[in-house]
């Protein structure tokens, strides 16, 4: 299974691709889609979508794993993250990959199986799992590569509960 894990934002997109095949991870590509703070607006929304549709028809994705969204003291820039993130499941809606949701909590819980874990740890698990010489930058990069991992052991752990249940 081929996942894109997305750390949204309008900033700063993170993104990261990742095969999981018989329980191991090879990573395939990782980065960040970056736009101007003095661009207008609905145009940075137009550059996440362009250079996002150009890494999904790179590298055709079976899942997407983006972080559902919590609400912060800072409302306008939650919405303003909220726009981000619509047109990065619609991007991916439009080419009929898998979309999952995953909290903080989740990731936290499936990359270093603690719930209250800082980012720090976060990090250097995923550089661990998915055997990088280095924690990858900006932080972005690092959370969609968590969201990879997350998604491969949730879906792995369904897959586990829906097999046994059938026997």
């Amino acid at each position: 299974m081929r996942i894109i894990g997305i750390d949204p934002g309008y900033a700063i997109v993170g993104f990261g691709v990742v095969d999981y095949i018989d329980g191991k991870f090879s990573v395939k590509d990782f980065g960040a889609i970056t736009t101007d703070k003095d661009t207008p607006f609905p145009k940075r929304l137009c550059e996440i979508y362009e250079d996002y549709c150009q890494i999904l028809d790179s590298w055709k994705p079976d899942a997407l794993s983006i972080e559902r969204l919590y609400f912060t003291n800072n409302q306008k820039t939650g919405i303003d993250v909220a726009q981000a993130r619509g047109i990065i499941i619609m991007a991916a809606a439009q080419r009929g990959i898998e979309i999952n949701e995953y909290t903080p909590l989740q990731v936290k819980q499936a990359v270093v199986g603690y719930g209250q874990a800082v980012k720090k740890q976060v990090q250097e698990m995923t550089k661990n799992i998915l055997k990088l010489p280095f924690v990858p930058k900006p932080d972005d990069t690092a959370d969609a590569l968590a969201m990879t991992i997350c998604h491969a052991q949730t879906s792995g752990s369904l897959l586990r509960n829906i097999k046994a249940s059938n026997i």
